[in-house]
């Protein structure tokens, strides 16, 4: 991982994107199963119908672990300084996420120097699902 510096950062840079697979069945199947989250309108479609969807629906965790990898994927978890989103939408079986960002700010805060970012995550028909921020530190 080359991870970028300060000075090479600048606002406005967008991150590397992260276009993720077809939400299916399986895919949350396997979410629950690693998460601990068995909530059945997770993985019960009869449940998920009974309570007046149409179908089951990602974990809104699920759409903020993709959001984490994204952010690790472009600077080590180490340099995490904070991490905080807002879900938007459901997201239906069948759905592609992509997760995507930008350094809004540069700046110093406790001795470090960090930039914010703002973040989210969009479906394949560009509906918002998880929106947030986080402060990364870069050398």
């Amino acid at each position: 991982m080359s991870v970028p510096t300060f000075d090479q950062v600048k606002v406005g840079d967008d991150l590397p994107t992260l276009k993720l697979p077809r939400i299916t069945r399986t895919t949350l199947a396997l979410f629950a199963g690693a998460s601990g989250d068995h909530n059945p309108i997770h993985i019960d479609l009869d449940f998920a119908k009974t309570a007046g969807m149409p179908d089951v629906f990602a974990h809104g965790m699920l759409s903020m672990a993709y959001l984490g990898r994204f952010l690790t994927n472009w600077a080590p978890q180490t340099q995490l300084r904070h991490y905080a989103v807002r879900f938007s939408a459901i997201t239906p079986i069948g759905a592609k996420l992509t997760c995507g960002g930008k350094v809004v700010e540069k700046l110093e805060r406790n001795g470090e120097q960090v930039v914010k970012l703002e973040i989210g995550v969009v479906d394949d028909r560009g509906e918002l699902k998880l929106s947030g921020d986080a402060l990364v530190a870069l050398k």
